[in-house]
């Protein structure tokens, strides 16, 4: 798709929604290729087609776990960041079935909360940590939490909100756990190579990741499971990933999963980007009645944007940029769909107006900042036009 700027220049689409998914890099790509067309051996298979799936597969693996400061074993691949998730709570509730208790938060993703609900009808209780404006964890009631209920299973919170981009202080959240010997889980799909993850000094148990939020392909995440943590396979079948996940594992994805996380693990990346995001942060400040929802600075995702336009609603200036070849989302890409606004925002203490306002924009290394200076300019003018018709804009 092409489109046309006032100054006549020529752009492709211009994609802002890189917490939805990313374009997959080149280098991962080819990476990949030959485990589809020379290298295609099962892992398991006794013979050197395997063996060379395997050592790949093992290479893989290693990379990761370096990035994390994990040991190599592990590392268990899973199909995504959700079956990660998945694996981490319901994999610890029936290792553990007398523990009924878990604690999370009121902004986390639809692949912890859903889970949530399923258990809670099978006899489990919830509760869900409060936020501050900006998004972060309210950390005495967090601890209050683990005093008062002596069943707690684990503690699984969002490392980097996939709405608006908070990072949580996982050492101090860490700390509080060990303290109280409850299991910590976080999910790092949105965070993972953007942010430093040490599990060891920072006391997590489990990590969920995943690859197509950082130039991967789709359909690849992982788990870190720490030795102290045992869980329960969901998967039962062969003796795949140290017998914790049976099925025959994805070698193309795997390595491309590998490559693109050792490509994205780089200051010269999270340099360029964070550049990209406060140019878009700075721009879009300008505009009249804007606000910018979660925090500023390293305590946000480098790549992350989301902005509330009073009086406008956020499905329709998302429409309006769409048709200006400007890709955006309204929230999490597993919920954008609902009418209602984000619970997210609504967490945070937005009113429901505020709430249904908002846009995320997620940038990425192949926005440029022509891309930016032209999404700045085609936002204020679409909020612009979306106020004139609007009944519940007050102009001043």
């Amino acid at each position: 798709m092409i489109f046309l700027r006032s100054d006549s220049m020529r752009f492709s689409t211009i994609y802002l929604d890189n917490a939805a998914t990313t374009r997959l890099d080149d280098k991962v790509l080819e990476e990949m290729i030959p485990y589809y067309t020379k290298h295609y051996g099962n892992a398991s298979s006794l013979h050197s087609y395997g063996y060379d799936a395997k050592e790949a597969m093992d290479e893989s693996r290693e990379t990761i776990s370096k990035i994390l400061h994990s040991d190599f074993e592990d590392i268990i691949f899973t199909a995504s960041g959700s079956e990660a998730n998945n694996m981490a709570i319901k994999g610890l509730s029936f290792s553990e079935p007398n523990k009924k208790h878990i604690i999370t938060t009121k902004i986390e993703h639809k692949s912890i909360t859903n889970q949530l609900d399923w258990l809670e009808t099978r006899g489990y209780r919830s509760t869900y940590l409060d936020v501050d404006k900006e998004g972060f964890v309210n950390l005495e009631q967090l601890e209050k939490s683990l005093e008062k209920t002596k069943d707690t299973l684990l503690v699984s919170i969002i490392h980097g909100n996939n709405e608006v981009g908070t990072l949580q202080d996982l050492e101090k959240i860490g700390k509080i756990c060990k303290k109280y010997n409850v299991p910590f889980h976080i999910d790092a799909c949105q965070s993972f190579t953007k942010s430093t993850i040490d599990v060891k000094k920072m006391n997590i148990s489990l990590a969920s990741i995943n690859a197509h939020k950082i130039h991967g392909p789709k359909g690849i995440g992982a788990l870190y499971i720490s030795k102290e943590v045992k869980l329960t396979p969901l998967i039962h079948g062969g003796q795949q990933e140290f017998k914790k996940r049976a099925a025959t594992e994805n070698i193309p994805g795997i390595v491309g999963f590998a490559k693109a996380a050792e490509i994205n693990n780089s200051s010269k990346i999270s340099k360029q980007v964070t550049k990209l995001r406060d140019d878009l942060i700075k721009g879009l400040e300008k505009i009249v009645d804007s606000k910018l929802n979660g925090p500023k600075g390293e305590k946000r995702l480098y790549n992350n944007v989301n902005f509330s336009f009073k009086g406008i609603e956020g499905e329709a200036l998302g429409g309006y940029l769409d048709q200006k070849s400007i890709c955006t989302s309204t929230g999490s890409a597993c919920s954008s769909k609902s009418l209602e606004p984000s619970p997210v925002l609504r967490a945070m203490g937005l009113d429901y107006e505020d709430a249904n306002s908002s846009l995320r924009m997620s940038v990425s290394k192949y926005n440029t900042e022509e891309e930016i200076d032209y999404t700045i300019k085609a936002t204020e003018e679409i909020v612009q036009k979306l106020r004139k018709i609007s009944p519940i804009y007050k102009r001043k």
